[in-house]
């Protein structure tokens, strides 16, 4: 151990499962609760395993930063999901890391996003038609197949790729590698999540090779036939191989992180009738097709779709391990730890955020800035060197799916409800977040 440092607080909890229940009924209570009696560095037992948990902005910007290069991102999440988004870009480190990256950013220059947002507009607006005023229309299923059309359109060159049946399976084998991450018993057995997963794994890797070979020979605009064919100036390029581990990884997040932030702020527009008044008044004045520099200038949406990422980031904990020993706000942590990088809590500490269960769009305004406070006090798109190479799609593709919904539909949300989250992954509403539709 260092000198002058100590070993972090530990709380075991149950055998094997240790706070893993806790954590999925609750998240953000369990860690308000091991922050308040260990500080912001303890040690939990977590999915079988011992892990170090960070928690406020001061310890997570420490593993972010990551100024010795203690902490690796691909050791950490792999132990959660390693089997099922193998070698995706979030799952590399150091060297190999930012060679993939420097190899990818080519595929999210702004140009290239420019066109991305011109693919969506008409694909937001087919699936928006679709949709039918309802009482109890359940907001986040509808949107998960909107965005997952997105990705496909977007990503992949069109849904004209496959039937609809086949996306349904291929959504289903997301969700199925997803949920593998909080799963108790992580061995292919029957009816166990582990084995849905390792399922889902083979349908992707099956579904995209099938198509890459045409992609490399008939590339259109995509970011699959971007992959395909980009090389940089020293001539590197991705690996059949490596397009397929990151169009899996890819594919994930591009519409899970966006489904649950869309969904939230459906929930918070439904439930603030001022707001989503404001925000429709700024989407019906931009043209049929907005750019991405018009929806770079929108401000109310903006602000409420900045708000919904810090109540629900989408990625509410990075997992990291440590290559080596470290500290962290004068704690030791060994090498060869597991390390649970817990943002989530960040965006609800009330010593950086007034009032922070409040829906407050305003609080992101010019002359608040309460992100402002603390560097790493808002972080839904990580930090560091891995922060979301995506985040700019993301923004354009959020904006893009409300403009459109706002021009067609109002709805309305009780205001006493309260989204029931599952965190056995990625959140989402278990009740698909019902609303009360009526096309405009």
């Amino acid at each position: 151990m260092t000198i002058g440092t100590k070993a972090s607080p530990r709380r075991r909890g149950l055998p094997y499962v240790g706070h893993t229940l806790a954590y999925i009924r609750d998240p953000l209570a369990m860690m308000q609760s091991h922050y308040d009696r260990s500080g912001p560095v303890s040690d939990i037992n977590f999915i079988g395993k011992r892990w170090t948990v960070l928690l406020g902005p001061d310890a997570c910007e420490a593993a972010l930063r990551n100024a010795d290069k203690a902490f690796a991102s691909g050791d950490g999440w792999g132990y959660l999901v390693g089997p099922f988004f193998d070698r995706g870009l979030m799952l590399l480190d150091f060297e190999e890391h930012h060679r993939h990256r420097r190899i990818m950013q080519s595929a999210f220059t702004r140009e290239r996003l420019q066109g991305y947002t011109e693919a969506l507009q008409p694909a937001v607006i087919a699936g928006l038609e679709r949709w039918d005023s309802a009482e109890h229309f359940r907001a986040y299923p509808a949107l998960k197949g909107l965005t997952l059309d997105l990705a496909t359109t977007v990503f992949m060159g069109g849904v004209d790729l496959a039937s609809t049946e086949e996306m349904a399976r291929v959504n289903q084998a997301f969700i199925d590698c997803v949920q593998s991450a909080t799963a108790l018993v992580r061995l292919n057995l029957p009816g166990t999540r582990w084995r849905r997963a390792i399922r889902g794994r083979a349908l992707l890797e099956e579904f995209l090779g099938r198509h890459l070979a045409a992609k490399r020979a008939n590339p259109g605009t995509d970011l699959f036939s971007v992959l395909c064919q980009i090389t940089t100036d020293d001539g590197e390029r991705f690996s059949d191989e490596d397009i397929v581990n990151h169009m899996i990884f890819l594919l994930m997040a591009a519409h899970d992180t966006s489904t649950i932030t869309v969904s939230t702020m459906m929930q918070h527009l439904g439930q603030h009738p001022e707001w989503q008044r404001r925000c429709r008044e700024e989407a019906l004045a931009l043209p049929e097709h907005p750019t991405m520099a018009e929806l770079d200038g929108l401000e109310a949406i903006d602000l409420v779709m900045k708000e919904s990422l810090r109540l629900v980031p989408p990625v509410p904990v990075l997992a990291r391990k440590t290559v080596k020993e470290t500290e962290v706000l004068g704690h030791t942590i060994p090498a060869d730890r597991l390390v649970a990088v817990m943002m989530h809590l960040s965006h609800h500490l009330d010593e950086l955020w007034p009032d922070p269960e409040q829906f407050d769009p305003e609080r992101f305004a010019d002359d608040r800035r309460e992100d402002k406070i603390h560097r790493y006090a808002w972080e839904p798109f990580g930090g560091g060197v891995h922060k979301c190479l995506g985040m700019f799609f993301a923004g354009a593709e959020v904006k893009t799916i409300l403009v459109h919904l706002l021009r067609r539909y109002s709805w309305t949300v009780d205001p006493a409800y309260r989204a029931p989250m599952n965190y056995h992954s990625l959140p989402f509403p278990k009740d698909g977040q019902p609303v009360h539709l009526t096309r405009l």
